[in-house]
């Protein structure tokens, strides 16, 4: 008997061979670990390109395409998918396994779990080297950030999640993780408070060098890969390096002048 993330039992068809993933973090973490054992992937899984059918988005899969696949596993998260969704899929006689990663340290335990007892593979060597290098992360000096990941309600990183938490083993930590949500909307005005830099990731809102930074006046903002700062399969192994080096272009690029100027 094997249990996911949330001690849900898996009745799992050994070995498993088809397996379908409703999380762009899962689906790159499975293909760069074993490709052959993808038979579907949702919309939202573009990392890497894969030619395998296609069952909707996160929050709304496809469970008769699903069914119609014969998937020896489904893999989902309990923040990226709704609860509705994998009762669903279970009331059809489907083996899903729940993720709940709101840390570094969740995800790298979540994964090992996920890839021995789930998938029958073993670690990965993503897994190791993604192991080795956050054993090894120095911090860089402490900084107050604010990392949005929406705009038009502007919404940000708040308490608990993933993000937030490997921001702050790097060194930045999130002015809004005091407040009870976990991605709480906030003012204009409240986006600049009490901050020494922004972080702004291109996904899920997509920011960009002319869409984000302009509302940062006088501060240094750094525009980071959605992947390095949000996933966490095989991205971890390389996500300090390219966050610290996002950084480090915007306080050169930046220094403390106003955006636009």
């Amino acid at each position: 008997m094997v249990q996911d993330d949330l001690g849900a039992v898996v009745e799992l068809k050994r070995p498993v061979r088809r397996v379908i993933s409703l999380v762009p973090s899962l689906t790159e973490a499975v293909a760069e670990s074993d490709r052959s054992l993808l038979v579907g992937a949702t919309d939202w899984c573009t990392h890497p390109v894969l030619d395998v059918p296609r069952v909707r988005g996160t929050k709304n899969p496809n469970v008769a395409a699903i069914t119609q696949l014969r998937p020896d596993l489904v893999l989902a998260n309990q923040e990226e998918n709704r609860a509705i969704d994998v009762d669903r899929l279970r009331n059809q006689g489907i083996a899903v396994w729940v993720t709940k990663i709101e840390s570094v340290d969740e995800a790298l335990s979540s994964m090992t779990r996920l890839f021995a007892e789930g998938l029958g593979l073993g670690e990965p060597e993503w897994l190791s080297e993604a192991k080795t290098v956050w054993a090894d992360v120095v911090p860089a000096p402490a900084r107050k950030v604010v990392i949005p990941i929406w705009r038009d309600p502007w919404m940000v990183v708040g308490r608990d999640t993933f993000t937030g938490d490997l921001a702050r083993r790097l060194g930045y930590d999130c002015v809004h993780a005091a407040r009870d949500e976990r991605y709480p909307k906030v003012s204009e005005a409240e986006l600049n408070e009490g901050i020494d830099l922004a972080i702004l990731p291109d996904e899920p809102y997509v920011f960009t060098e002319t869409d984000g930074p302009e509302a940062f006046p006088g501060l240094p903002v750094a525009l980071v890969d959605g992947r390095s700062l949000t996933w966490y399969g095989p991205s971890l192994r390389n996500a300090p390096q390219r966050i610290q080096n996002a950084v480090s272009r915007a306080h050169t690029k930046w220094g403390g002048r106003e955006h636009g100027k």
